[in-house]
């Protein structure tokens, strides 16, 4: 099963952890979350991680009534932001729990994990059909 690895940051999240904050990590802290990701390759868990950039570059997409409205950041009624994600392969959710409990993000920070939802689980057509665009993205990305 997949998870999807949330780290949540707000006020009071540390500088280092918050990209709200613009602060970059100290060298230390990098090297300890390069080696837990490299802890979570080298056990074939990691399937994918990055950290976002603040949402003043980015921009949301809300639709009232339906009709969809583009709102450029920063989101300053935001209280918690997503700083960046994993996403790993695991065999239980206590897996994911045992690891995300490894993760060297320290004080003031939130991990918040989601399993992901398999195509199986919408039936055969619908996994078919899944399968399909996962081999199209496949090809997408080696160019």
């Amino acid at each position: 099963m997949r998870f999807m690895v949330m780290m949540i940051t707000s006020n009071d999240t540390p500088d280092h952890l918050n990209p709200e904050k613009s602060a970059m990590p100290d060298e230390k802290i990098l090297m300890d979350m390069m080696r837990y990701n490299e802890e979570l390759i080298d056990a074939g868990v990691m399937l994918a991680g990055e950290g976002l950039h603040p949402t003043a570059t980015g921009a949301r997409i809300t639709y009232p009534g339906g009709k969809p409205t583009v709102t450029d950041g920063p989101f300053p009624e935001a209280k918690e932001v997503l700083g960046g994600f994993w996403l790993w392969q695991v065999a239980s959710k206590q897996e994911a729990i045992d690891w995300a409990l490894r993760c060297p993000a320290g004080e003031g920070a939130i991990l918040e994990l989601r399993q992901v939802q398999e195509s199986e689980e919408f039936g055969e057509d619908i996994a078919r059909q899944e399968n399909a665009l996962r081999e199209r993205m496949a090809k997408n990305a080696a160019g």
